[in-house]
């Protein structure tokens, strides 16, 4: 049975940081890529973030490139996106999702994660 623990979402002003941490089990973690997806009211789902299981290899959508960064302990079968210059437009529900395979390619694409997160709310404002 798939678990995840996420943490770390909040209200944040504009400009702060954020770090959101996804903690998962029952599965093989190094097998497999990890993606962060959000979800804003009244939007779809979208890909945020994505890293790889062997090389760390990233990926980061242009929305979020130079602010947003993903990084994995192997040993914790944890995932880490770090957020900074946050903007009101990235509040959001964040998910973890674990990919199908061990790299990223079309990060984007919700078809290619089978497991999900419960998602951690952050929201910017002042």
């Amino acid at each position: 049975q798939v678990q995840f623990v996420e943490s770390g979402g909040g209200l944040v002003q504009p400009g702060g940081s954020l770090r959101l941490s996804c903690a998962a089990s029952g599965f093989t973690w190094r097998y497999r890529a990890i993606g962060w997806f959000r979800q804003a009211p009244g939007k779809e789902r979208e890909g945020v973030s994505c890293i790889s299981n062997s090389d760390g290899s990233t990926y980061l959508s242009d929305s979020v490139k130079g602010r947003f960064t993903i990084s994995r302990d192997n040993t914790k079968n944890t995932v880490y996106l770090q957020m900074n210059s946050l903007k009101p437009e990235d509040t959001a529900v964040y998910y973890c999702a674990v990919g199908l395979y061990g790299s990223c390619s079309y990060p984007g694409a919700q078809f290619r994660y089978d497991y999900w997160g419960q998602g951690a709310q952050v929201t910017v404002s002042s």
